[in-house]
């Protein structure tokens, strides 16, 4: 019987630079503190679910270097009792991130070097060896090597959905947003190999073509059913949901749509969004893993990012299952008009 919860895919180091305004071309912002910590999909989303309960196998695979920042990943992953054994080690640096996290708006922003993560292939995945019940891999757009056409099967990334799967596993897909000709491309040919697919909503539009918000920035109710509907009909075979800062929406495998406002925090509570869209995605897959019913795992999965987004970096906010159901922020009201 499978049981727990693998990561694949991207691993990174973070360097989060606090500066007090995002300067323009040619102008000077000042650096007011750094912190360093672990990044990526493959690292933060198991972190997060071993700090939300320690008694679900967990384990991460991708490549990193054979350096300082990949020897922190891996010290990072064994301290909070996550299975690093399948990590490969490369000739290449271990990735990492740059993030300029604006203090007056909390913004971020990302400067990238993708390393060891560009070399990390489907050959690097032994798919016999995985006992676990729930396959997360990503970020699609971001592996390059799983990014590359297959002629079977779409992409890469596909292939190991496809293969994840037919070996009886649950499989889930995140991406990261980027907003090029290339997304639908690359993104599509994965999703009628996902068992649950957990993205955010500027992703989701640009897989389907369909604004999830107005002019004036405000979602938009009626798009987003649609977007979930028209996601869910590319082949995803249960769930497909959708974060963004107001709320989390869903289609579940009835085809039943449900939103669930997100938490109204206090002023200064927030202190970076580095990871927020991981901690969501942990606690959607620790819901799933739970069998929690869709609105309770929306609920969950705010209150898990709502977590994060109280330390600068991905982890150091995550707090326990029971911490996540104590939240007692008020819950924005949303509008279905």
């Amino acid at each position: 019987m499978r049981r727990g919860i693998v990561a694949a895919g991207s691993l990174i180091v973070d360097t989060i630079k606090l500066i007090d305004a995002y300067p323009k071309p040619g102008t000077l912002a000042n650096i007011r503190g750094i912190g360093q910590c672990v990044g990526g999909l493959a690292a933060n989303t198991v972190i997060d679910i071993a700090v939300m309960d320690g008694d679900i196998p967990l384990a991460s695979i991708g490549k990193i270097g054979d350096d300082e920042l990949g020897a922190l990943i891996t010290n990072t992953l064994k301290r909070h009792g996550v299975d690093s054994s399948r990590i490969i080690r490369s000739e290449y640096p271990t990735s990492f991130t740059d993030v300029m996290n604006d203090m007056s708006t909390g913004e971020r922003t990302f400067f990238h070097e993708r390393g060891a993560n560009a070399r990390f292939g489907i050959e690097d995945i032994d798919f016999d060896a995985i006992e676990a019940e729930y396959f997360h891999v990503g970020y699609a757009l971001l592996l390059d090597k799983f990014d590359a056409d297959d002629p079977e099967y779409g992409t890469v990334m596909a292939r190991a959905l496809h293969k994840a799967r037919a070996m009886g596993m649950k499989t889930s897909l995140d991406v990261v947003s980027e907003n090029s000709g290339r997304f639908r491309k690359i993104v599509t040919p994965s999703l009628k190999y996902c068992t649950n697919v957990i993205i955010n909503e500027l992703e989701a539009g640009l897989i389907t073509d369909i604004p999830p918000r107005d002019a004036e920035g405000r979602v938009i109710m009626a798009n987003l059913r649609a977007i979930c509907g028209k996601i869910k009909s590319l082949g995803v075979e249960q769930n497909v949901v959708i974060h963004m800062p107001e709320c989390g929406a869903a289609v579940d495998e009835h085809g039943k749509f449900s939103v669930v406002g997100s938490y109204e925090l206090p002023a200064g509570y927030v202190k970076g969004s580095v990871g927020a869209g991981d901690a969501f995605c942990a606690g959607m897959l620790y819901s799933m893993y739970k069998g929690f019913d869709m609105p309770q795992a929306l609920k969950f999965a705010n209150g898990a990012a709502a977590l994060c987004l109280s330390n600068e970096n991905a982890i150091d906010g995550m707090g326990s299952a029971a911490e996540i159901d104590a939240i007692t922020f008020p819950q924005r009201e949303i509008d279905f008009s």
